[in-house]
């Protein structure tokens, strides 16, 4: 069972953010552990090892180690935006929450890319 960790640096959340900074965060956040899940599930694909001594498959250092690989893996590519998730998710559920987007500093992004206007013609 994987255990969920404090989020990484620079993934938290400030006090006084917005709901639409909150909104990047926890979509960052969401695809992290998307990540960390798939790692896990992939690693637990059986290659036909015995469990004898000559078997690297086994031994709970070696589980330790690659569950925070895996994390450390996943934490890296949502920092880097190479799957591009947390973005997808953001601009969806921007929708919702309004606001400035974070990530590209357009206002109110919507479906692909425009933009919404005011009621008041601004």
């Amino acid at each position: 069972m994987s255990t969920i960790l404090p989020a990484a640096p620079g993934m938290a959340t400030k006090a006084d953010a917005t709901d639409r900074e909150k909104l990047h965060t926890v979509a960052k956040q969401f695809e992290a552990v998307f990540v960390r899940e798939m790692l896990s599930a992939a690693r637990k694909t059986s290659f036909g090892g015995d469990g004898g001594p000559g078997d690297i498959s086994g031994g709970q250092a070696l589980d330790t180690f690659r569950q925070l690989q895996d994390e450390n893996v996943a934490d890296a590519t949502v920092q880097s935006g190479v799957l591009g998730l947390a973005k997808i998710l953001e601009e969806q559920m921007a929708k919702f929450v309004g606001g400035p987007s974070t990530s590209s500093g357009r206002a109110d992004v919507v479906g692909s890319g425009s933009t919404t206007k005011k009621p008041d013609g601004g």
